[in-house]
């Protein structure tokens, strides 16, 4: 008698192979590392940008806010006072970089900005070493927060003037952007000199100076 419920039937594994369907079953060894590995490698990624994005966002938020209290409340030809006149207050518009270099250069500067903003989010991925995503992201928050400046302020789309208003003594005036720009700079800089790559790997002091590093020559 054939089956009245008109169900068909279950397909083999041999016809699940013949549509390119893989039985958990049938994986070898290698397969499932390859898997796993696959899968700590996607997961470490998701995390990697996640604890980008939120001190990069944190820096943003920071340097917007700032910004915007500067331009509502600060004089340009009044600067407030916090300790004499070696800390103040100032209210300046810097159509160049970082401390006020490279006036005049405003729409290179902006794309310039644009393609660190880009290699940033394209190889982020990559990185390991926690104190690395941290540099990264502070040098990424920082390089957006003065890139909305570049893009949404006076006088223009890409000629935009970012808003500085922090003067300490002789140091040009700057801004929660700049600060972080720099700081995460040092920091990447000072993790390459003592050996710890952004892959978490250790080379020279770094690998020397590894908890039990010398247990092997006990």
């Amino acid at each position: 008698m054939s089956d009245s419920t008109g169900s068909a039937a279950l397909p083999t594994e041999e016809e699940r192979a013949d549509d390119g369907q893989v039985n958990p079953d049938q994986m070898g060894d290698d397969q499932r590392t390859q898997a796993s590995d696959g899968g700590a490698t996607d997961s470490r990624a998701r995390r990697t940008l996640g604890v980008l994005g939120v001190i990069a966002l944190i820096v943003i938020g920071l340097d917007q806010l700032t910004k915007a209290l500067a331009v509502a409340n600060i004089d340009p030809r009044d600067p407030i006072q916090i300790i004499g006149d070696t800390v103040t207050l100032t209210l300046v518009r810097n159509s160049g970089a970082a401390f006020s270099m490279a006036t005049g250069y405003t729409w290179v500067l902006t794309l310039v900005a644009l393609v660190v903003v880009i290699g940033i989010l394209r190889y982020a991925s990559r990185l390991v070493s926690t104190w690395w995503i941290v540099g990264i992201a502070l040098v990424l928050g920082g390089a957006i927060g003065n890139l909305i400046d570049r893009m949404l302020r006076s006088p223009g789309v890409l000629r935009g003037h970012v808003v500085d208003f922090v003067s300490v003594g002789w140091w040009p005036v700057f801004n929660v952007a700049d600060s972080a720009v720099v700081c995460g700079a040092i920091l990447l800089v000072v993790l390459s000199l003592l050996g710890f790559e952004y892959d978490g790997s250790r080379t020279g002091f770094a690998a020397r100076n590894r908890p039990g590093a010398g247990d092997d020559d006990a």
